[in-house]
């Protein structure tokens, strides 16, 4: 069993800043040492609450029971046949170190994933994607260990149900199972993914998968706030789909409205434009604000609590809704 910390502070554990102690801590670093401490804390009765690296979470004042941050931190790569590797990456892998060690390695497949914080446990949860890409593009099987008996057992990218920021970890198995690792499929073929803003433009004709994820850091350093100088949790909202007659109304008053029709029929809109169209970019309420360069950041300049940035989000949404009759809702989960 790893090693179990009490009244343990969590505040620099999440990407947002919220104060948080834990009653109970526990960080075990291989598969078997998960076992045993989620046992115990069945055992004991203790509720429990997984962690990952905190940049999607928003976290209460008190945690009770206790919290598990699995700690297996070791990738590794598997040769298959006409150019295509497979990666195979534990919970506690940071992703964005996997992505730009893959890259530098010419393996494509993750590359525009670059600067997405976290750690590799967590991707699945809401299907981690940005310029382009999804993680169930490039998923071939999650390894999870079931709270309920200790049993390890692998799903298949079907199996996960994913969709838009969504994926099974967020409601069948939201609290059943814990997330161990990760098997990705990358190619040493070039497949480069350019057609999101202005991507392409910032890199040359024929790019290597480093090339792409530079690039990728550069426009999100120039776009987001760096959590550990401004505290956030990255995009706040997910970006809404409407349906298609909603979306032809919309633009008939705001033809400049940024909209992308969906494979289903929808039409998935910007909710960062809705907000900025709101008049919210770069304003401050307390504790929490929208930031000044991306109104769908929320940002905490420190000394606030979940409840504040809570009624602070909803006081945004609630602007949009009034304005546009468009529904926002929150990507980063409550814990506890």
């Amino acid at each position: 069993m790893a090693t179990i910390r009490r009244q343990w502070d969590l505040s620099h554990a999440n990407t947002l800043g919220l104060p948080c102690i834990a009653e109970r801590f526990a960080a075990p670093d291989s598969v078997e040492a998960l076992r045993d401490t989620l046992t115990g804390a069945r055992e004991q009765g203790w509720p429990v609450t997984l962690l990952g690296g905190g940049s999607n979470l928003i976290l209460p004042e008190h945690l009770p029971g206790l919290v598990v941050q699995p700690a297996m931190a070791d990738w590794w790569q598997e040769e298959c046949s006409n150019g295509r590797v497979r990666i195979h990456a534990e919970a506690g892998v940071n992703w964005h170190r996997l992505v730009m060690a893959l890259a530098a390695r010419g393996l494509w497949g993750i590359e525009n994933l670059a600067l997405i914080p976290g750690h590799c446990g967590a991707a699945p949860i809401q299907n981690i994607g940005a310029y382009g890409v999804e993680l169930a593009d490039v998923l071939e099987a999650v390894e999870v260990l079931h709270l309920a008996d200790g049993s390890l057992t692998w799903l298949s990218p079907e199996a996960c149900e994913f969709g838009y920021r969504e994926s099974i970890f967020k409601g069948a198995l939201a609290g059943r199972v814990v997330i161990t690792r990760l098997v990705l499929g990358l190619s040493r073929q070039a497949g480069p993914r350019l057609g999101y803003g202005d991507l392409s433009s910032r890199v040359g004709v024929s790019p290597s998968p480093q090339e792409v994820a530079e690039a990728v850091c550069a426009i999100r350093r120039e776009k987001l706030p760096d959590p550990a100088e401004l505290c956030n949790a990255g995009s706040f909202f997910k970006n809404p789909q409407v349906a298609a007659e909603k979306a032809e109304r919309l633009l008939g008053e705001y033809p400049e409205m940024p909209h992308f029709p969906q494979s289903d029929g929808r039409v998935k809109l910007a909710a960062g434009w809705l907000i900025d169209r709101c008049g919210l970019k770069g304003c401050r309420d307390g504790h929490f604000g929208v930031h000044q360069r991306q109104a769908l950041v929320l940002v905490h300049f420190g000394g606030g609590s979940a409840r504040e940035l809570l009624d602070f989000a909803a006081r945004v949404a609630d602007s949009v809704r009034e304005r546009f009759g468009v529904e926002l809702q929150r990507e980063p989960r409550l814990a506890g």
